[in-house]
């Protein structure tokens, strides 16, 4: 705090972000609901193809090799494997499609309240300024004003103050 101005009230920059903040996990906040969603981010990463297509591909050579016989050609297990991957991938990859959504949304409402009060704002300081202008070309008229009539008055001093010598002077 300088001496020469006081300390404003700290501005609470989320404060239009606060009231969407129960958005922010996507499942929610329990232990499920945080696993859940490392699950379904872990399926679009280079990590999950990288080791799916390993996984494939060992699975196949195995088989086709003959060094194990547990799922022969056509591939039915492994198939049966990707339809419960599937099954379980799409719902939950869909579920943070639709949250992230909510989240997006609530952060473009957030956006545009914070947009919105700016511009209130801003209007308030442009009425302020226009007011503070205002008064200012008053205060200058005025003190023009009064310039002036202190300039006539100066003046009418003056030829008195000569009158009353020119009468002294005769006098005398």
């Amino acid at each position: 705090m300088t001496p020469d101005k006081p300390e404003a009230d700290p501005v609470d920059h989320l404060r239009f972000h606060r009231g969407h903040a129960h958005l922010a996990p996507t499942f929610g906040n329990d232990t499920f609901a945080l696993k859940a969603e490392a699950f379904a981010r872990f399926f679009g990463t280079p990590t999950f193809l990288g080791a799916q297509t390993a996984i494939v591909v060992l699975w196949v050579v195995l088989n086709i090799s003959g060094v194990t016989h547990f799922d022969v050609y056509p591939f039915i297990l492994l198939n049966l494997a990707f339809s419960l991957q599937s099954a379980y991938a799409a719902p939950l990859i869909l579920l943070a499609q639709t949250r992230q959504a909510a989240r997006d949304k609530a952060q473009s409402d957030a956006d545009a309240q914070h947009r919105e009060a700016l511009a209130i704002a801003n209007t308030e300081r442009q009425a302020q300024a226009a007011q503070t202008t205002r008064q200012l070309l008053e205060l200058l008229e005025q003190n023009t004003r009064l310039t002036e009539m202190t300039k006539q008055l100066t003046e009418r001093i003056e030829t008195l103050t000569c009158e009353m010598h020119e009468q002294f002077v005769r006098k005398t």
